[in-house]
């Protein structure tokens, strides 16, 4: 899609959710993540698309797919390029470089269940997450690429999840003997 297609798709969805605010709503498509074997999990999209994950040699997995972490930072990196794509679209911008790198530090005794020599829980999550975003267009001020980045990141759905720290609804499902 061009610039103008994704600003004209905007435009559309815009107007429509003005006018019928309740059509905003909708359940997300679901991630159904089936375990195969070992430390390797297939999560599937209901469009057939698939990603397979395992963890790192030293943590018990073979370590030749990427960890359901590393898809947390992609997922976040990902989100941000695309919302700034189309904020930029939005805006007539026509980008020629952007760029998205998430970072973060983590302390695996969390994920092992540990706790610190002073007895308190250590976080299975990321300690420290950070997101780089490298961007240019030509003829756009690095004032107005800066706060088109931030904006856009204030409305990036991942970026919003992490930092409003949504609670998961937990359900177990036994199957039967």
């Amino acid at each position: 899609m061009t610039t103008s297609d994704i600003a004209a798709a905007m435009h559309r969805v815009g107007s429509v959710m003005r006018r019928r605010p309740e059509m905003a709503i909708d359940d997300d498509v679901q991630a159904t993540a089936c375990w195969s074997g070992g430390l390797r999990v297939v999560t599937r999209h209901a469009s057939g698309a698939q990603v397979v994950t395992d963890m790192p040699r030293e943590l018990g997995g073979t370590g030749d797919q990427v960890s359901p972490g590393w898809l947390l930072r992609a997922a976040l990196a990902s989100c941000a390029v695309t919302r700034i794509t189309m904020a930029a679209a939005a805006a007539g911008v026509e980008l020629r470089t952007l760029e998205a790198v998430a970072r973060s530090r983590s302390d695996v005794r969390g994920l092992l269940g540990m706790a610190a020599a002073d007895g308190t829980r250590v976080s299975a999550g990321p300690g420290d997450v950070q997101l780089v975003v490298r961007i240019g267009a030509p003829g756009i001020s690095a004032e107005r690429l800066r706060a088109l980045v931030q904006q856009s990141c204030r409305y990036s759905p991942v970026s919003c999840a992490m930092e409003d720290a949504v609670p998961v609804a937990l359900h177990v499902e036994v199957e039967a003997a």
